[in-house]
């Protein structure tokens, strides 16, 4: 006897998860108010019968709901709905509903989630070590902020230095002002010391993932570059092509083409006009753009076979800005090529055509 499939839509909240079952010709069957919790999510499925298939939307309990239902239900798909724009009213209800019937016409955008451990460990250090960067770097510029602010000028990182620390405090007025100074400097301390261990614990992580040697073989990806990208990207078969990983990383061009059809009498005829570029695509990792990114600007100014390549796009003819973007989109298609293959880097391959 064939097992029927049934489409589930939850709208996932701090304390309750709303859940909306759909068969397969769209009717809800079945709507319930759960408390965010294991137990009760877990109770809810197992009395389910049939193909079950889940959805919800990214968020902050996504990983740890995916990694709960993955062993119970026959798939489970992480959605992204950042760009839709709702109209009308909102409800749980509704949006439960709505995700079900999405996932039923299997119009969702999947979101990519891990299920190993220790891409989930490795994932999470990455996390930690960037945002200790962040923090760190916010509280920097609050530091030279709070001096240009009385006209004292703060070239360089001198500012930061413990052993000129009384020098550069002394220059400010006594009382609120040099107490925040003095506790901006104390927060500083902190965040660069868990940041010192917050690398380490990252690199020895990603020392032990199989892709280790490989990519950091290729000129400009160094051990903090690549311990992210195999933080982030986890797995290179998430990318069936370099164009594939090209979207994800804000490097896919965007083009928009209209009216490119005309009449031959009552037949249609395709109209064969150059589509208009619209730059490159907003709707990207933005993390790993600037690895690739940082790692191009860097080969064009440090000798070998990055900047040759570099050079000889701008002698051909290629604006400088174009010729980087260009070389940024050559790194990630090499970095996905080497990771998927496993070869050496090798230099006199780089004008290679890669798939």
């Amino acid at each position: 006897m064939k097992r029927t499939a049934k489409y589930v839509g939850l709208d996932v909240h701090q304390a309750t998860t709303v859940a909306a079952v759909r068969e397969e010709g769209g009717r809800v069957i079945t709507r319930e108010v759960l408390a965010t919790d294991a137990m009760a999510i877990t109770e809810f499925f197992r009395t389910m019968r049939g193909r079950i298939h889940v959805t919800f939307e990214e968020g902050t309990q996504a990983q740890w709901l995916h990694d709960l239902l993955v062993p119970l239900v026959e798939r489970v798909i992480v959605c992204n709905r950042r760009d839709v724009r709702r109209q009308g009213t909102k409800s749980d209800r509704q949006d439960a509903a709505e995700l079900a019937d999405l996932l039923r016409r299997d119009a969702v955008r999947p979101v990519y989630h891990s299920a190993t451990p220790h891409g989930a460990d490795l994932k999470e250090l990455a996390r930690t070590y960037v945002n200790l960067v962040e923090d760190s770097t916010r509280v920097m510029a609050r530091v030279k902020a709070l001096y240009r602010a009385r006209a004292i000028r703060t070239r360089g990182s001198a500012v930061y230095s413990a052993r000129q620390r009384a020098q550069w405090l002394a220059q400010l007025p006594a009382g609120a002002v040099r107490w925040r100074a003095e506790a901006l400097y104390a927060e500083l301390e902190v965040l660069q010391a868990l940041r010192v261990k917050a690398k380490a614990a990252l690199l020895t992580a990603a020392r032990r993932h199989p892709a280790w040697s490989v990519l950091r073989a290729i000129p400009l990806l160094g051990p903090i570059r690549v311990a992210l990208l195999l933080a982030v990207l986890q797995t290179p078969w998430r990318f069936r092509t370099k164009r594939n990983l090209w979207a994800y990383a804000g490097l896919a061009v965007t083009t928009h083409a209209t009216a490119q059809f005309d009449l031959d009498g009552r037949r249609p005829v395709r109209r064969w006009r150059r589509p208009m570029t619209r730059g490159l695509n907003q709707n990207h990792q933005r993390l790993v753009k600037a690895i690739f990114k940082s790692a191009a600007t860097a080969a064009t100014v440090r000798p070998g076979a990055l900047q040759d390549f570099y050079h000889q796009l701008v002698a051909g003819g290629m604006r400088e800005e174009m010729a980087r973007v260009t070389l940024t989109r050559k790194l990630a298609a090499l970095t996905l090529r080497l990771w998927k293959t496993g070869e050496a880097y090798d230099p006199a391959k780089l004008t290679r055509q890669v798939c």
